[in-house]
């Protein structure tokens, strides 16, 4: 198995074959850019675990190249070497994001002391960019309902298990965050966890983003890349929407699910790979079999492991657990401190319908706090926000049903509204018609004909063609 990829920009030849051969004795993939601009089309393309990058070359600048892989691949450690150092260069370098600043001429044992610390560093930083992201969506294994106990259940079977797994769920369910789970639980815990949404790669690609390619083996394969099997040697790889999958490549899947084996695109060499195959689908792959949309044997070899996710609507239960951890979320992350949520607009959120599952609701209470101005968030703004869906009637989280006239339920809405942009100016009708962008007589008109009564306070008093008014 190939070691990880390094990049070594350098625009004297016999610098780039030396260093080239000695981290190839190293283990590593060491590819070269004679320049600037070739480094960057590279770097476009493939992508890297380290670059390490001179700063002093003719067509294009180690300091211009290092801004722009920031900016492009800011998750790519880049060392930064040059044969005239100075102090003030090694400052504006480390400053733009570079790992590391080393003269020339290079010492291989420093050069590899390193690269080494480079990528140990990165791979610690991209754990806890992952434990944060897993912080952040654990909201969807939260709740203490029997259907949730029953999933985390599953979890843990699934994961002291070594064979493929099948998750279905809905979208929004947190079929990726039980993957994550059941990984983590593992025994390959401490290998990669790799990840493939089959539906959001052209069909024509997915092939080599599954098993990588060889230099050649199609226009614009400039270089041998690594496919996301070899890269999950030793852990596991998540196959997201696999019914999604093209025919032609499920028979491969298949054919890696029973051998262990791969071979890249353009390639004759048969690799071993070690991986655990976790799926997932929001479709009935039993209905995609009976219809020749998905093959029938690598539905039985993925479905070893069945896990389904239970939908939101399934657990209202957990719905108040599950606001209470996206609001602090929420607060957290948009500088909100102090926001809270009465206990009737969580009553309103649990008995409304979310076919988006957690992730609507999660994006429900960040905009909840993003838009409610005062501390505390009650109904008004919970259903000022609340989609027009069908589910929770007149009232109930939806403004939606089929036996409301349409001007009814317009009606309605402009009442949350105009109601929302009163509580919010304190009842100053002024600053409320500046909001709603609207005329201060017409305001008026609107609040009477919506039966909102203005409150006693401040700037309240009807404009003069509104006296006597009726």
């Amino acid at each position: 198995m190939a070691g990880p990829a390094i990049l070594i920009v350098d625009d004297e030849k016999n610098i780039l074959s030396s260093l080239q051969r000695a981290l190839r004795v190293e283990g590593y993939d060491a590819d070269v850019a004679g320049g600037g601009t070739v480094a960057l089309e590279k770097v476009a393309k493939r992508t890297y675990d380290l670059v390490l990058l001179d700063v002093q070359m003719p067509d294009l600048g180690g300091i211009e190249v290092l801004k722009r892989i920031r900016a492009e691949k800011n998750d790519v450690p880049v060392v930064v070497m040059s044969g005239h150092g100075t102090t003030e260069t090694a400052v504006q370098a480390v400053k733009l994001g570079a790992h590391d600043f080393i003269d020339k001429p290079l010492s291989t044992e420093k050069l590899l002391v390193t690269i080494e610390n480079a990528l140990s560093f990165e791979r610690l930083a991209r754990e806890n960019r992952e434990l944060r992201a897993r912080s952040g969506a654990s909201g969807a294994l939260l709740g203490s309902s029997a259907s949730m106990n029953g999933l985390r259940r599953q979890i843990q079977l699934a994961a002291s298990a070594s064979a493929p797994v099948l998750i279905h769920g809905e979208s929004g369910t947190g079929k990726e965050l039980v993957a994550r789970a059941i990984h983590e639980g593992s025994k390959r815990r401490a290998g990669p966890l790799e990840k493939l949404n089959c539906a959001a790669v052209p069909s024509e690609l997915i092939e080599s983003e599954l098993f990588g390619h060889e230099q050649g083996a199609f226009t614009g394969a400039t270089k041998q890349r690594r496919g996301k099997f070899e890269r999950a040697h030793g852990g596991s790889l998540f196959l997201d929407e696999v019914g999604d999958m093209p025919a032609a490549m499920q028979a491969k899947l298949l054919r890696v699910l029973q051998e262990g084996e791969i071979e890249r695109v353009g390639g004759n060499e048969t690799l071993k790979v070690d991986v655990r195959v976790v799926a997932a689908t929001n479709k009935v792959l039993t209905d995609e079999v009976a219809a020749s949309r998905f093959r029938q044997d690598l539905y039985y070899r993925l479905n070893v492991v069945p896990i389904d996710v239970p939908p939101l609507r399934d657990r209202r239960e957990d719905i108040p657990e599950l606001v209470d951890h996206f609001l602090e979320m929420a607060c957290a992350a948009n500088d909100r401190r102090g926001k809270r949520i009465s206990p009737e607009a969580v009553d309103l959120l649990r008995s409304s319908d979310f076919p988006g599952n957690v992730r609507e609701l999660r994006n429900l209470v960040e905009r909840l706090v993003i838009l409610t101005a005062q501390d505390q968030i009650g109904t008004a703004e919970v259903r000022a926000l609340l989609p027009l869906a069908k589910g929770g009637g007149r009232g109930s989280g939806s403004f939606y049903s089929p036996a409301t006239p349409l001007r009814d339920m317009v009606a309605e809405a402009e009442k949350d509204l105009v109601l929302r942009a009163l509580e919010h100016h304190g009842g100053h009708i002024t600053r409320t018609a500046q909001d709603l962008q609207i005329e201060r007589s017409h305001l008026y008109k609107k609040m009477r004909a919506l039966g909102i009564r203005p409150r006693p306070g401040e700037d309240t008093t009807p404009p003069d063609d509104e006296v006597g008014e009726g």
